[in-house]
């Protein structure tokens, strides 16, 4: 890391709350490398990760209302409309009447939405590679491990 404002917060400042803050970024600035550097590989597909993440839950969970997948993707509920909107525009997804109620609607993945998973899941698998190849399986074990514990809501 270069001498830049984050690198004085990780390692030069004597402030615990600032050292956190500094974490957060790098976290954050992890974060944002990771999603680029996807959704750069997934363009071609015709999604990003967002789609990615839809796909994937359809494949995991079957045909899904638009609520499930909210609650699946973490996503609010107007951004959900939009990409399941550009999903299907795409020919990725469509929506059929839900067979328990006939006002509510499934989100179904196509075959050309299988053949996009497909691929995304080899494009993922690239960059996955490319961005976590550097690190030992054990170390990447320990980074999930880690993670895991910060994307646990905190103690009272």
């Amino acid at each position: 890391m270069p001498d830049d404002p984050l690198e004085r917060l990780l390692t030069r400042s004597d402030d615990p709350g600032l050292r956190h803050v500094g974490l957060g970024m790098l976290l954050a600035s992890a974060h944002n490398r990771s999603r680029a550097v996807l959704n750069e590989g997934l363009r071609p597909l015709g999604i990003d990760v967002r789609g990615f993440g839809v796909l994937l839950a359809l494949d995991t969970c079957g045909s899904s209302s638009q609520r499930a997948l909210i609650d699946r993707v973490g996503m609010d509920k107007s951004a959900m409309v939009r990409l399941v909107d550009e999903l299907e525009h795409g020919g990725l997804v469509r929506r059929e009447r839900a067979p328990h109620d006939r006002r509510a609607y499934a989100v179904v993945m196509t075959a050309d939405g299988e053949r996009t998973l497909a691929a995304a899941r080899r494009v993922a698998a690239d960059v996955g590679e490319r961005l976590f190849g550097r690190l030992r399986p054990a170390e990447r074990d320990q980074l999930v491990n880690l993670l895991s514990l910060l994307a646990e809501p905190p103690a009272p």
